[in-house]
Order: C-alpha cells, then structure tokens, then sequence
C-alpha cells in the first residue's frame, strides 16, 4: 500500500512539475505567456519581423494587462476541431454565449498583413477581424485546434503555439485568463 502510495506521490509531482515547467525563449525571439485558471501556461512564439503591426499592437495591449481576468468565450470543436477565441472585454461579466461579445475590442483597426504563415497547423494564433473586412483586427485572436486553410487570407497569422500545446484540448469556454506577459524580446 505504502508503495503504490510513493509511486502515485511521485507520478503526481513528475505531472506537476511538467505542468509549472517554463517555456525559455530562444535568442530573438519574443513569447507571449498566457496563464489560464487551472490549467495551466501556453506560450506563443510572436511573429514579429513578420506581422510587426499586429504583433506591436497585441503586444501593446499585454503591457497594459488588457486580457488579465477576461475569459475564452469561444472553443469550437465539432464538428472538428476548428479553435478557440479570446479578446473581448466583456467575456468577464457577460454570458459566454453573448453575440456581442465577437464584436468588441478597443476600437483600433489593425489591418491585414500576410506574414508568410498559414492556418494550417494547430496552434498557429490569427487576429480575429470582422467577417468580409480582414482590416479590422483589433484586440482579439484566435488559437487553431485543427488546420482551417479557409481562414487564409482572411485574417494575420502572428504567431505560434511553442509551449503548452497539450492544453489546447484540456481548455473550455468560460476559462479565465489569470495573466498575459511578455518573455524575451
């Protein structure tokens, strides 16, 4: 008994461990750390030689703390996994399923910028914009759960998932952001 108690122990703190473990950016590059209630740490690689625009603005909006409390108001999966959706204001106080929440933003418009990447690989981060007008992007973005080819040309991809990617499947709607920081740089 007191043996499979010591292993459990010790699965446990390996688990953990894991789990706290920190992304380290490599020379150059510059990682966006977002810190999700009770799951966990994704890492996102910023593409910011490629959409210099859309990531100095998203990176303008962590400085200020812009996403810290909000929650991810949207997580598609079926009929496959398609992504999820986070950036609007009123996702801490609103229901999730409030239409005016794929609206809202800090009322800037980022236009499109074709960084060379695509929407085909899960993980990769675009910024969300208005259907028909990809040069509205403003303060919300996308992480893919599935390739979504349909989205290309459409909407800037601006960066990757490169730390925490088997979170991805464990995150919910309704999910809060404790935390967005910049690392590296």
């Amino acid at each position: 008994m007191l043996h499979k108690l010591l292993v459990v122990l010790a699965v446990t703190f390996a688990a953990v461990g894991a789990w706290a473990q920190e992304y380290a950016p490599k020379a150059g590059e510059t990682i966006m750390k977002v810190a999700i209630e009770g799951r966990g740490n994704l890492y996102i690689k910023l593409f910011t030689a490629e959409a210099p625009k859309t990531t100095n603005h998203i990176m303008g909006l962590v400085r200020r703390n812009f996403y810290d409390g909000q929650r991810i108001f949207r997580v598609d999966r079926s009929p496959k996994p398609f992504l999820l959706q986070m950036g609007a204001p009123g996702s801490r106080s609103k229901g999730m399923d409030d239409p005016t929440l794929l609206t809202e933003g800090t009322g800037a418009k980022i236009p499109f910028e074709d960084s060379g990447f695509l929407h085909d690989q899960v993980g990769r981060v675009g910024l969300s914009a208005q259907p028909g007008d990809r040069n509205s992007g403003d303060a919300q973005f996308h992480i893919l759960l599935g390739p979504s080819r349909f989205l290309d040309g459409n909407y800037t991809v601006f960066g990757q998932v490169v730390g925490g990617l088997a979170l991805l499947s464990k995150i919910e709607k309704g999910d809060r952001i404790v935390s967005v920081t910049l690392m590296g740089g």
